[in-house]
């Protein structure tokens, strides 16, 4: 993913006639300073030809305040921080690895690095076998988050008949990913990707379902990801904590 650049140099001519040297100094010393100060911000159709820089990746404290507070409300839901360091997820990794975005854009084991990183749990707290999503913002320098994109993108191309994810000490099978449907706001932002998995469980005996739906507005991913301790399919992550997550994340933004 790094690129490198071969740097040329550049062969000069020297005129050998001196009536021809002689006018082009006349020439330079009437107009050289204006062409200089012309060519250095001006193409060849005399606009300007320097790119604006790029905006600053949002840094934690911004995204912080883009995100939910610990004890926040989205309908039923609730927002709580992690008390480690994020969801154990965050950890696995697929083989094979072309497969990795669909199980973890977390810096730890997938490129490219995230400039700055808050992690929400959303569930609700009296239903101990209830659905959990992991909200996750991020922010990336340099088009990092529009590259996440592109590689989850063809993650789910490619591992649509399924792959495995390497655990802590154990493997479990995701059996399929299928193309799930996106949230309402996805039209407001710059992309969006959603996928339905079904896992096989560590003990080979039972189908489990996962939702994962990514949102990227300019340098920053917003990552939803669902699961049930159960065999249920909860067709979707609850459309209610990425709206409001959504909302929050404008309103900062401004």
């Amino acid at each position: 993913m790094y690129g490198v650049r071969n740097h040329r140099g550049r062969g000069r001519r020297v005129a050998a006639v001196g009536i021809v040297a002689a006018m082009a100094l006349g020439m330079s010393a009437c107009g050289g300073d204006e062409d200089a100060a012309g060519s250095a911000g001006a193409g060849k159709d005399g606009k300007a030809s320097a790119e604006p820089p790029a905006p600053a990746a949002p840094d934690e404290a911004r995204l912080k305040a883009a995100s939910f507070t610990d004890g926040e409300k989205a309908g039923t839901y609730t927002a709580s921080e992690y008390v480690l360091d994020g969801p154990l997820g965050d950890a696995y990794t697929a083989v094979p690895d072309g497969c990795q975005p669909l199980v973890s854009l977390s810096g730890e084991v997938s490129d490219p690095d995230p400039a700055a990183e808050v992690q929400r749990k959303v569930d609700i707290p009296d239903e101990m076998l209830g659905v959990s999503v992991d909200v996750t913002l991020r922010s990336y320098a340099n088009g990092g988050a529009a590259t996440v994109m592109k590689a989850l993108d063809k993650s789910g191309k490619d591992c649509a008949g399924g792959f495995t994810e390497q655990r802590a000490v154990a493997a479990a099978k995701y059996l399929k990913v299928e193309p799930a449907k996106a949230p309402a706001f996805a039209a407001e932002a710059d992309e969006a990707k959603a996928y339905r998995f079904t896992i096989l469980d560590v003990k080979g005996q039972q189908k489990l379902y996962e939702y994962l739906t990514v949102v990227r507005s300019g340098s920053t991913t917003l990552a939803f990801r669902a699961e049930i301790t159960s065999t249920k399919d909860i067709g979707g992550v609850p459309p209610e904590v990425m709206a409001a997550q959504w909302a929050k994340f404008r309103a900062a933004k401004g």
